[in-house]
């Protein structure tokens, strides 16, 4: 019978009797943190496998190996949906990316705009952050979160992706059931504390595919606003509905 209570990410490929080795952190989580010893079980995924049961067969102080024993499920790949934000606070920065994982985007693009305070982000730091919260809200799948970029270019890079953008200049206004109906890929555009820029602004309405909303009558932080916008946009297109 399934006791694991753990789950853990893994790089490996994860099949029937696959034996996983584990970093020195991760066996000091497991054993240190953990107190598991030999013959407890922990639920594994790797984005791409799904989530497989392993059994503990060797445990270390700097490191163990496992052994896949079941899959449990297989992979469940979130909606096609990206969030792209302005990077803020570091604190509120890793809380958006931890609830983007958590809601269901696909990808995270941390944006520069005009206004964007912070002039960088630790890329595999907030990556990490991710797959934590991946493997604390039962995911099987870890969203991809890039580097920083210009506005620019990551609106060049969706092609054909639609883009609900937030737009505080809009406070009040009910249009979120203007949104076109479909099964088009989406992404979310968060802007930075300070709001867009006017030009900004006009270029994202000149966008075919851009579609401008208000996120009710107050203007929202940052951090609230891209739970509130994925919230949103889950209800009316994602697998919430």
């Amino acid at each position: 019978m399934q006791n694991a209570k753990i789950r853990l990410y893994v790089d490996q490929p994860l099949r029937a009797a696959q034996s996983v080795p584990l970093s020195r952190d991760q066996a000091h989580y497991l054993f240190g943190v953990m107190r598991l010893g030999v013959g407890a079980q922990v639920l594994l995924f790797n984005g791409v496998d799904g989530e497989w049961l392993a059994d503990v067969v060797e445990a270390g102080k700097r490191g163990g190996v496992l052994s896949c024993v079941q899959q449990t499920r297989g992979l469940q790949m979130p909606p096609d949906l990206w969030l792209l934000f302005a990077p803020i606070k570091k604190a509120r920065t890793d809380f958006i990316v931890e609830k983007a994982a958590e809601m269901g985007a696909r990808r995270i693009v941390p944006v520069q705009t005009e206004f964007t305070n912070a002039g960088r982000v630790q890329q595999a730091r907030l990556q990490a952050h991710a797959v934590e919260a991946a493997e604390q809200c039962g995911g099987t799948y870890v969203p991809e979160v890039a580097e920083l970029v210009r506005l620019e270019r990551a609106l060049a890079d969706l092609g054909a992706r639609r883009v609900m953008f937030c737009d505080e200049a809009l406070v009040g206004a009910q249009d979120l059931a203007t949104l076109p109906q479909g099964s088009d890929p989406w992404a979310i555009l968060i802007g930075p504390e300070g709001g867009f820029s006017d030009r900004e602004r006009a270029r994202l309405h000149e966008m075919d595919r851009a579609h401008a909303v208000s996120l009710g009558p107050r203007i929202l932080r940052a951090d609230t606003a891209a739970v509130a916008a994925l919230t949103v946009w889950q209800q009316l297109f994602g697998d919430w509905t």
